[in-house]
Parts: structure tokens; sequence; C-alpha cells
């Protein structure tokens, strides 16, 4: 939906690539704690790990508003679909510690990787309404400054 009311907006001839840029690095961000969290046992270590990606998307997210912000229309949806987009990374890392095993574990990574299923559950969705769409955005942006 997010990219929906960009093109809605026309990033491309407002905030452009500065924007599009902060995208792919928010959904980059994102992306590495959902590899981290299909290929580790969840643990406090892991937990610490995610806590820092989210943080980093959270100061991303807030760059890009800011960068969004003085060069285009930002309307009410598209501010409740970017609360959303902020809350939900918060509500995963709040699951991942609800499903650690044992809290008191060490503190080591342990590689314990997730069933084919759930690779394919988290993966396959976000490629089609994140990932894609992103790069989409990025090519008319990138196209747009060509011109």
């Amino acid at each position: 939906m997010d990219f929906v009311l960009h093109r809605a907006s026309s990033i491309e001839t407002t905030s452009g690539l500065r924007e599009s840029r902060l995208h792919l690095v928010q959904i980059g961000i994102l992306g590495l704690a959902t590899i981290l969290w299909l290929c580790f046992r969840a643990s406090p270590a892991l937990l610490t790990i995610l806590l820092i990606l989210v943080c980093s998307h959270a100061v991303t997210g807030y760059w890009d508003t800011r960068v969004a912000y003085p060069t285009r229309a930002i309307r009410p949806v598209e501010q409740h679909v970017h609360s959303i987009l902020d809350i939900a990374p918060w509500v995963a890392v709040g699951a991942v510690y609800w499903f650690m095993p044992d809290r008191h574990m060490g503190a080591a990574l342990t590689f314990e990787p997730a069933p084919l299923a759930m690779w394919l559950f988290a993966i396959l969705p976000a490629l089609l309404l994140t990932v894609f769409p992103a790069l989409i955005e990025f090519r008319r942006c990138l196209s747009f400054r060509a011109l």
C-alpha cells in the first residue's frame, strides 16, 4: 500500500531517489533481521541483534520522513500506513522474545535454520509485497532523474 501511495504522490518528481534509497535501506535492514531470525535459534543474543536492527529501521524511517516531508504531501492515509510499518518490526521482536525457550540461556548464537516452509512463508510475501515494489519505485525514480 505504501508504494501505491508513493506513486500517487509522484515520488519520482518530488523526493525521488533520496527517499527511494532510504526505502531500500529500510527493507535491507528488516530483510537482514528476517534472515537472522530464520537462521538462528531464539536467544538473548539474537534478540539483542534484532533490537539493534529494529532501532536502525526506526531511525532510517524517521530520516525517510524528514526527506519526504518538505518535498511531497504525506496524506493521513499514508501516515496511517507508516504507523503500521513502524510498529510491525517491534511486534516481531516481541514475538521472538515471547517464544524464546529459556530466557536465561547463554549469549551465544546457535545456528538452527528454520524449516523450508517457514522460509517460504517469510520470504515470498516480502519479495512480492515489498522488495519488488521498492525496486520498481527505485527504477521509476532513477528513470525520471535521467530525463
